[in-house]
């Protein structure tokens, strides 16, 4: 799933309630916004976490096919790093 409008309609949101009380469709939609992030967020920590276990038992085939799950799941990154 392409996670850039998420990512977009999330920042949006933000603004907004940065300038006012968000209305129940707001809300509603930056409650969905968190909720994609977050699955998205958790399928690839368990991805980094059995690349991590292929790479710990020597298993480079399995570790080349959970790489490209990695690189098709992280396909829509947002253009910048957000700083520490």
């Amino acid at each position: 799933m392409p996670m850039r409008p998420i990512y977009e309609r999330l920042a949006e949101l933000w603004y907004i309630k940065r300038r006012r009380a968000l209305t129940a469709q707001e809300r509603s939609d930056f409650d969905h916004c968190l909720s994609v992030n977050a699955a998205h967020m958790s399928k690839l920590a368990g991805l980094y976490n059995l690349s991590l276990l292929a790479s710990m038992t020597g298993d480079t085939e399995w570790q080349h096919e959970i790489c490209r799950e990695l690189e098709k799941t992280e396909g829509d990154k947002p253009p910048f790093e957000l700083s520490p």
